[in-house]
């Protein structure tokens, strides 16, 4: 392991901090197997020096089966051979580190891989085994147990519950997962769970990893005791309790873990730092970010609102005054691995954006789409979010302005999300790999072709076609991010009143930075100031619908 991989600096260096999260099966691909790898990534860190991002979050790059992409965890302190070794890591984190790009790693704690050596041993052992308590076994129900324990849905399809066969041959017990059969969930009462995971969070932060991203950070502990199963039908936040004493999600016990990580973090200079993807009641997502918890939690409200002005208005307003209570930063998102990008999304018509599983899956559904005016609705968006207090989190393309790609074959996607669960999305179109260039087998992304398909409109939307042209999306991005470098300040915002009107946002930060977004379709008079970068094209002294503008003074 390189000794030379710490990368020092302020204890809160995260809380104004832009992050970019990397799928790393999509980036980069260095040895033209079509899928991304560490030295795919590595040879890209000159991109992400001049692209001014602070920090990179790398989606899992762990030993997998991909029957979820990636987020089936074989072995949780190892790197999947067709991704890399640990020693490809430590080159791709010095690298990094040398140009002051921090690094995030994802930890999926909820569950394993049912090839990690646990799950392995525990269908070897017998019931009852200690082997079996590290996940959640359970008898099933009737005349001999062939019924499921309890009437639990899974994320991924109809069930919660696989009955495995037992060593001797015969019909056995059932395990929980609350996604794919692939996905056996740990049971987290099991304190050697508890130790394994403080381990690895010391194997990574001893490497020189600054943070964590907490894969669905909600759902560690569940209600086990005196022989309880947890039933759930609908794994839609309005089933949700929002008091900490749900059956499957939010419980007030997951705090305890997440307390006993903090002290790891906090041994370390400066402390590691984690965010947690919470998808829990607004009410109940503080605790998650507070200062004896992970630091930061994911909001998603923004990610999931209209493009509506007095909506933004009221997200950001109740996002920064739950901040200031728990005083962590705020997190702002519009895309990320599991959802529609958001240049699609804010090109949608209001029905659409209602229901997307019914758009995603009707036969008309790019007929649907104004990609004009979702491109220059999704760079307004950024470039507002840029200039909020606390920290950005962008995703991988969406520095080009990438629409979703929507047309890959049925027998060429991967997302078991699609397959297993009716009425869903499928994931796979914001994975597609990253283009780099204009022509070539996979656009630059590898020379081996890439192992999702990329669209022909690629060859006008990549890295190449978009460096060096103004006005491109590309150079907007790494403008407003060298921009924002000198324009941080407080966590503290002034919303001008005197100018609001239904259709305008506009807020001052306590440096005369001043952000003015038109959420209408007509011009307004631009108000006094120094231009100092706006999403799309001014006219004169009037800023056009769907537009953002910094001033200064």
């Amino acid at each position: 392991m390189a000794e030379h991989t710490f990368l020092r600096g302020p204890k809160d260096w995260w809380r104004q901090a832009v992050v970019y999260q990397i799928y790393p099966r999509s980036y980069a691909d260095n040895n033209g197997d079509g899928i991304g790898d560490l030295k795919g990534i590595t040879s890209r860190v000159p991109y992400l020096k001049e692209l001014g991002v602070d920090a990179v979050w790398l989606s899992p790059f762990y030993p997998s089966e991909l029957a979820d992409g990636g987020y089936d965890v074989a072995d949780y302190r190892n790197i999947d051979p067709r991704i890399g070794t640990l020693e490809e890591f430590d080159e791709m984190l010095e690298a990094l580190h040398a140009v002051g790009i921090r690094v995030f790693v994802d930890v999926v704690p909820n569950h394993s891989s049912d090839q990690h050596e646990w799950f392995q041993a525990a269908l070897k052992a017998p019931k009852g085994s200690p082997e079996r308590d590290r996940y959640i076994f359970r008898d099933g129900k009737g005349e001999n147990g062939e019924i499921r324990p309890s009437e639990l849905a899974s994320h991924f399809g109809p069930t919660g519950w696989t009955r495995i066969t037992e060593p001797d041959g015969t019909p056995g017990q059932w395990y929980m997962h609350l996604f794919a059969k692939e996905q056996p969930d740990f049971n987290w009462d099991n304190q050697e769970v508890r130790d394994d995971f403080i381990k690895t969070m010391r194997f990574w932060s001893d490497r020189g990893v600054d943070g964590y991203r907490i894969d669905v950070a909600h759902a560690l502990v569940k209600n086990l005791k005196e022989g309880h199963l947890p039933a759930r039908t609908s794994f839609d936040l309005s089933a949700m309790k929002n008091d900490g004493t749900d059956d499957l999600f939010d419980r007030d016990e997951v705090h305890e873990i997440y307390k006993s990580w903090r002290q790891v973090y906090n041994e370390y200079d400066p402390p590691r730092v984690a965010v947690a993807e919470a998808w829990v009641h607004a009410n109940r997502r503080a605790r998650y970010a507070s200062e004896e918890g992970l630091g930061q939690s994911f909001s998603f409200d923004l990610a999931f609102e209209p493009w509506n002005a007095k909506k933004f208005h009221d997200t950001i307003s109740y996002n920064l005054a739950a901040s200031e209570k728990t005083g962590s930063s705020n997190t702002w998102v519009f895309s990320n691995h599991d959802v529609i990008r958001h240049a699609t999304r804010f090109g949608l018509d209001a029905e659409s954006l209602s229901n997307l599983p019914k758009w995603f899956r009707s036969a008309d559904r790019e007929s649907k789409i104004n990609k004009p005016l979702g491109l220059a609705r999704a760079r307004a968006a950024t470039m507002l979010i840029l200039a909020l207090p606390g920290s950005t989190y962008l995703y991988q393309g969406e520095e080009l302005g990438l629409q979703e790609p929507l047309n890959i074959p049925s027998d060429q996607m991967q997302d078991p999300q699609w397959f297993r669960s009716e009425g869903s999305i499928s994931r796979d179109g914001c994975r597609v790999p990253m283009p780099w260039t204009s022509t070539g087998s996979s656009f630059g992304f590898g020379p081996g072709g890439s192992h999702l398909p990329q669209p022909e409109w690629f060859k006008d939307v990549n890295v190449q076609k978009q460096d060096g042209v103004a006005g491109s999306t590309l150079e907007l991005y790494r403008t407003a991010l060298m921009l924002r470098k000198g324009l941080v300040c407080a966590e503290k915002l002034t919303w001008n009143k005197h100018w609001f009107n239904s259709n305008v946002l506009d807020f001052t930060r306590p440096n005369g930075w001043r952000s003015v977004t038109n959420f209408g379709n007509r011009s307004i008079k631009l108000p006094k100031g120094k231009v100092l970068l706006s999403s799309g094209p001014l006219d004169g002294n009037r800023l056009p619908g769907n537009t953002t503008v910094w001033l200064q003074g």
